[in-house]
């Protein structure tokens, strides 16, 4: 999959003849962006175009009203991975800057739509905003489409319960709701960073976990112990379970995200950048009345993940 970093990297790539085109942050890439993309692939194929995302980096709402920017699902190489497993053949990463956030929409369209992509079809959300002060919407976009020659393809992204979306995916998470969540993104929600030294409180209890370092914007699952998997960097996926939280019950107050890869103290993964993947909920954060208890009831977790994972 070609990726190009900005307009002007299209050309320099060898651009492309024509294409059929998607455009939006596409965070999480869940089940209403495949949806979308899905779309845009079948289209692509039938008359002989190149399918094309365009998304952009960073969230433009980290740039036009930062306080207010929303936690992130997905690390842009994450995006890039999903949305080439989904067949997309090239994307077009623009980087979201001030100045990008003053292009008014006819502007967009040429530069990007026409110029550089030669669109055929442009497929987004019914709901689709586009340039400066977000003045552009679907119907601007079909009547720029009448004039240079692209067709537009509106589609709602509703799911059969709850919209598809990001904020829809974010709430759940901020719920604990990872089985929610998981339904919406179509595959489990991931947190991605490198292992990093803790208390190694839990190697001594016959427990050892990895500690993830995150950044302050990714989007956390709300405090709880959690079945789910620990993501290798070569990929391979280990059952584990999952705690996110202070460690309370000995009066913590950095809140960390660890997992327990079941069944193996033999790992040295400390700087090696894996993923930690939430299957279910299986209780809240507790403060225990020592270490007894609390290896109770560690015990407990274990064997209630091993059977929602189905490991052996």
């Amino acid at each position: 999959m070609r990726v190009w970093r900005g307009v002007d990297d299209v050309a320099a790539q060898g651009g492309v003849d024509r294409s059929v085109v998607t455009i939006g942050n596409f965070d999480g890439v869940h089940r209403g962006h495949q949806q979308v993309v899905a779309g845009v692939v079948a289209r692509a194929h039938e008359i002989g175009a190149t399918p094309v995302v365009t998304t952009f980096d960073p969230h433009p709402m980290t740039v036009i009203h930062p306080d207010s920017a929303p936690l992130r699902l997905s690390a842009l190489d994450r995006r890039l991975d999903l949305l080439e497993y989904l067949g997309v053949e090239a994307v077009l990463v623009l980087p979201f800057t001030k100045e990008l956030s003053l292009w008014e929409p006819p502007r967009f369209v040429e530069v990007v739509l026409v110029d550089a992509l030669h669109a055929m079809e442009v497929h987004v959300g019914e709901n689709f905003r586009y340039g400066h002060r977000a003045a552009g919407n679907v119907a601007s976009l079909r009547e720029a489409g009448e004039r240079h020659g692209f067709a537009v393809r509106a589609l709602p992204l509703a799911g059969d319960s709850a919209t598809w979306s990001s904020t829809y995916v974010r709430q759940c998470l901020a719920e604990g709701d990872v089985a929610a969540a998981r339904a919406a993104l179509g595959r489990p929600h991931r947190v991605e960073g490198p292992v990093v030294e803790g208390d190694k409180r839990g190697r001594g209890l016959g427990y050892p976990t990895a500690n993830l370092a995150l950044d302050a914007d990714v989007a956390i699952p709300a405090d709880g112990v959690y079945a789910g998997w620990l993501v290798r960097a070569d990929g391979e996926r280990l059952p584990a379970a999952i705690s996110i939280g202070t460690n309370p019950t000995f009066g913590g107050t950095v809140r960390r995200v660890e997992a327990h890869a079941l069944d193996r103290d033999d790992l040295e993964l400390y700087g090696e950048r894996v993923g930690v993947e939430f299957a279910e909920r299986l209780r809240p954060t507790e403060t225990f009345d020592g270490v007894e208890p609390l290896l109770a009831q560690m015990a407990r977790d274990v064997e209630q993940a091993r059977t929602i994972i189905g490991a052996p």
